[in-house]
């Protein structure tokens, strides 16, 4: 790792801006890479289209009957070889590759069904150019529906904790850990120090990082106190208004969040000016610690819940837009539109509830997991049965064909806030649910309304799709859930959508994915990995997970404790195996390269958000007052009409304007979701344009001014001070004799090369310190949480 005074000593040069130290700069302020970048590609474009598209006929559980020209595409070697065709990928010129021209329907058309989007195929094109970078095992596992693998669909277990070294556990988990790293020759490293372990708890649960002055306080009450200090710690954090902000945005990204349709093939991408009130909900929730079996039912079902009072209906209501907030294809160049936002609902419940790809099952009975095409089309009555609440989406009726929102009672009121002449002229407040100006209000001016769903007047069991075609149907399927395991399933009343008996169904503690999902997440957002790695997919093309009987206790003791999410990370946290240092020997190294046993704590780079947000924060600029930063919240146009709707904000970044195909520029180069599929899990890079962002962003570089010049506000204060306070707010330490020296020597030596180019002393002053400001924003130590 580069150390700070490195990237002081190159800061000179980069004032002077010159592609060469550019270069340098990036060298420097990468890091060890946790993910390569051609992994990563392959992770997020191209498996998940191999995986849905072309495992039927092209893996190791494919008949041999249907395997295709003998080609297996579900390993690395496989797609190198090449089947009875030969070779299908060219590296010399990737157009002439066998599988993009199949792709591309030009002598061979794969998949069979239909073409894969222009996007997708460029994707494989940049791939192959990229050198087909592929993480794969060389052979998956090959397993049958009737044996073990579907360790999943069994019932949680309340395994006993294992005997463990007397006096090293805090906590039960600890042993279960503790055994696991016996069974491999393997003990665990030292405890992390006070100064790293309440950086991380800090990050952790509110996503920004302690001033010095509470690491001081931390420090001194550790070394008193030990653990009943941490204790203290986490319960304060927990009570934090900052959690909510910090864990909302994880379940955000499992609910595909965005303030924009996106995806309707004709680029125009309209907004969604309501969705924020559900982005509110979420947070307010996570801070409350409604329980999550409540959490799902209100999001799945809210309309459909009595209420005390209105402001708990609107509640209700509000948590519903998590069914509507789909990104969806424009209905006028769809036949399946409905049944293709039918699917979106699928998804998020299947992927983002149970960690299952039952997408597969649209078509055809799934190839691998227990789940047939009745099943699918049993939970597609349900939404079909559905009825979603948009608006209309920027005047359009291609992207959400309805007009309707629920109507609040109690929400305060959210009236029009144009900021221009020209968003004036396309401005439509929250009032009047999408007219254009002058058109007659849909709603009684000052009543705020929310995107949602109700169940439709004559609810109705779902035909099957054949092939997928909503053209071509088969016999009806009665309303249901899925039937891979056994369960007492879910008897819905013939005048009632069957939400809110599917929501039943999935809280029910007897549930074998519901708490185990939710668990794993909770465990990878505080530890880099999940028990089971592959967070989203618990069937059988998932990962095994690594500790089953700790995930089955985990599971156990999130519903026991009445699915208290607080309760749960509490537990975690207050853990020895999370309180670990990210130091250990060489030899766990080598015997664990990824940490999967848990020796270690893993070194983590912050994410989108929490690092915007430390640049806020150690600038003095970052506003902690809630909502308000999206501008969508007052305009329902069409995107491409307006260009960059993202406004300058200071607030934190989970309230800026999340706008699908058009991410916050400040987020967008470090691995922010695209909001289309429910992502429980994000794909992390650490590359040298990184640090060319950090080098080039305005955001950094406005914020490293102001910086600076808070630091010259004191004309008189010594430069020493300077460096001391410039320390104390970026890194929340103090700096060493020698990094004083040598930041003193290269502010002076900047001001010098300066003079003959800028005769302002104040301007070459300010200039020289916002340049060391920018490189400690951009050091390793601001950037990683041991």
């Amino acid at each position: 790792m580069v150390g700070i005074t490195d990237l002081m000593m190159l800061t000179s040069a980069i004032l002077k801006r010159t592609t060469l130290f550019a270069c340098l700069f990036a060298g420097c302020v990468a890091g060890a890479e946790e993910f390569p970048a051609g992994a990563a590609f392959f992770e997020k474009k191209i498996r998940p289209i191999l995986v849905k598209h072309c495992y039927e006929c092209h893996s190791a559980k494919s008949k041999p009957e249907d395997l295709g020209s003998k080609l297996y595409l579900d390993t690395r070697e496989g797609t190198q070889i090449g089947g009875q065709s030969g070779k299908i990928i060219d590296f010399r010129n990737a157009d002439k590759s066998l599988l993009i021209q199949a792709l591309r329907y030009q002598d061979t058309e794969m998949p069979p069904d239909e073409p894969l989007a222009p996007q997708i195929v460029a994707d494989f094109v940049k791939w192959i150019e990229m050198g087909a970078p592929d993480p794969r095992e060389d052979r998956p596992k090959v397993a049958t529906k009737s044996d073990a693998t579907f360790w999943s669909f069994q019932k949680v277990s309340a395994p006993a904790p294992p005997k463990s070294v007397p006096g090293w556990a805090y906590d039960p988990i600890d042993q279960f850990v503790l055994a696991q790293l016996r069974t491999k020759q393997l003990t665990p490293t030292r405890d992390a120090s006070s100064k790293s372990l309440v950086r991380r708890l800090y990050f952790d649960l509110t996503g920004l990082p302690p001033s010095m002055g509470q690491v001081a306080t931390f420090t001194k009450a550790y070394a008193q106190f030990g653990q009943a200090a941490v204790e203290n710690l986490v319960n304060e954090l927990l009570a934090s208004p900052r959690f909510g902000e910090r864990w909302g945005r994880h379940w955000l990204d499992v609910a595909r969040y965005g303030e924009s349709n996106g995806n309707d093939g004709l680029s125009r991408n309209p907004t969604f000016p309501h969705a924020w009130r559900y982005r509110d909900y979420v947070i307010a929730a996570l801070n409350e610690d409604l329980p999550y079996d409540r959490f799902l039912t209100e999001q799945i079902a809210g309309d459909l819940l009595p209420a005390e009072s209105d402001a708990q209906r609107d509640r209700h209501l509000i948590a519903t837009g998590f069914l509507a907030m789909g990104s969806k294809p424009a209905k006028a160049m769809n036949t399946n539109f409905e049944m293709d936002v039918v699917a979106d609902q699928i998804d998020v419940i299947s992927t983002g509830v149970m960690g299952l790809s039952v997408a597969c099952a649209r078509c055809h009975d799934h190839k691998f997991d227990p789940i047939p095409t009745s099943d699918y089309y049993a939970m597609a009555g349900i939404f079909k049965s559905t009825e979603p609440l948009w608006g209309v989406s920027a005047h359009e009726g291609l992207s959400a064909p309805g007009t309707k929102l629920h109507e609040l009672r109690a929400a305060s009121k959210v009236l029009p806030n144009a900021d221009d002449k020209k968003l004036n002229e396309f401005s439509i407040a929250a009032i009047n649910g999408g007219k254009k100006p002058n058109a007659k209000l849909l709603y009684k001016p000052g009543v705020p309304v929310a995107m949602g769903v109700r169940d439709r007047s004559k609810p109705a069991d779902c035909k099957i799709n054949i092939n997928g075609d909503a053209k071509k149907l088969g016999k009806a399927v009665g309303r249901g859930v899925l039937t891979g395991w056994k369960s007492s399933g879910a008897n819905i009343s013939t005048n009632r959508s069957g939400r809110l008996e599917l929501a039943e169904w999935l809280t029910d503690p007897q549930h074998p994915l519901t708490a185990r999902v939710r668990v794993n997440r909770i465990w990878q957002h505080l530890f880099g990995r999940g028990i089971v790695e592959t967070v989203d997919e618990f069937g059988l093309y998932g990962q095994r997970p690594t500790h089953p009987e700790l995930l089955d206790h985990l599971a156990a003791r999130f519903v026991d404790g009445g699915w208290s999410v607080k309760k749960l990370i509490r537990s975690v946290v207050l853990s020895r195996t999370y309180q670990l240092s990210s130091w250990c020997d060489p030899r766990i190294t080598k015997i664990d390269p990824t940490n999967k046993w848990l020796a270690r704590h893993k070194r983590r780079r912050l994410d989108a958000e929490s690092l915007r947000d430390s640049i806020l924060l150690a600038s003095g600029e970052l506003d902690l007052r809630a909502g308000a930063a999206s501008r969508i919240r007052h305009l329902d146009v069409q995107v491409n009409k307006l260009g960059n709707l993202h406004l300058p904000s200071s607030r934190r970044s989970v309230y800026l304007c999340m706008l699908r195909s058009s991410p916050p520029p400040e987020l967008a180069a470090f691995d922010l979701p695209d909001a289309i599929r429910p992502q429980g899990k994000r794909h992390i890079t650490t590359l040298p344009t990184h640090a060319l962002y950090l080098y080039n962003s305005p955001l950094v570089v406005k914020q490293s001014t102001g910086f600076a010049e808070r630091l010259l506000r004191d004309q008189d204060m010594e430069n020493e001070f300077r460096v001391r306070a410039a320390y104390e707010n970026a890194l929340h330490r103090l700096p060493s004799s020698a990094e004083t020296a040598r930041a003193i020597a290269l502010v002076e030596s900047v001001e010098a090369d300066l003079s003959s180019n800028m005769p302002e002393t104040k301007q070459r002053r300010l200039k020289a310190w916002s340049g060391l400001c920018q490189a400690l924003l951009a050091s390793n130590e601001f950037r990683y949480i041991d």
